[in-house]
Parts: structure tokens; C-alpha cells; sequence
């Protein structure tokens, strides 16, 4: 996804919510609390599942899963316009950040915690 795409979906929802005059709602505590809705939505598509992998979804799942990680996107790119959030360039700096918490010779297939390395 580049900076150009999430501008473009930003203004869409933007725009989506002011056609219905639901911007009076999206204050940023009730667009956290549904996008933690809707990523529980996402969860529950694996929730009894063995292995939760690829494998394990049907292609009417695999959609399914589609539409709920797409909610969830359109969630945070709503909050992060609400809190005037650059999205790109803080996933830039989370991904610098874990990178110094995480070093690839310590943490090289290891799924413990950086305080655990």
C-alpha cells in the first residue's frame, strides 16, 4: 500500500462519514473500541482452529477473513485521521524501533519477548 493509497482511502472514509453524518460519533474512544471489535471478528474465523494457517481457511473463509482485516484497516486509517496520525511513517518508526529491539542475531526464530533474548 503506498502513502498514496491510504490518502485516498483516508479521504473516502472521511468523506463516507460525512455523507451520513456520522462524523459526531468517530470520536477516536469509540473508533479504537470498534476496530477491537472488529479484529475480534477477525479472531474468531481461527478461533477453534488447529494450526490457523493458510491451509486451514476455505476460500469462502479466506474472504470472509478479507472483509474483517479490511475493517480493521478502515478503522485505524479513520482513527489516525481523527488524531491527525501519519499511519506510514509510524509503522516506519515502530518497524525502526523493533528493529533495535529485536535483533536479528538474537531474535533469528525465536518468538520470545525482546526482554527475553
Amino acid at each position: 500500500m503506498s502513502d498514496e493509497d491510504l490518502e485516498t482511502l483516508k479521504l473516502a472514509l472521511r468523506e463516507f462519514a460525512q455523507q451520513r453524518d456520522w462524523d459526531q460519533f468517530h470520536t477516536p474512544k469509540n473508533l479504537a473500541s470498534a476496530l477491537i471489535v472488529e479484529a475480534g471478528e477477525l479472531l474468531e474465523h481461527f478461533q477453534w482452529m488447529d494450526r490457523g494457517d493458510r491451509e486451514s481457511l476455505s476460500s469462502r473463509q479466506r474472504e470472509q477473513v478479507a472483509l474483517e482485516m479490511a475493517d480493521v484497516l478502515l478503522y485505524l486509517i479513520r482513527l489516525g485521521d481523527k488524531l491527525n496520525v501519519d499511519l506510514i511513517a509510524a509503522a516506519r518508526r515502530k518497524l525502526e524501533l523493533n528493529a533495535l529491539k529485536y535483533p536479528a542475531s538474537l531474535a533469528r526464530g525465536s518468538s520470545k519477548k525482546y526482554t527475553e533474548l
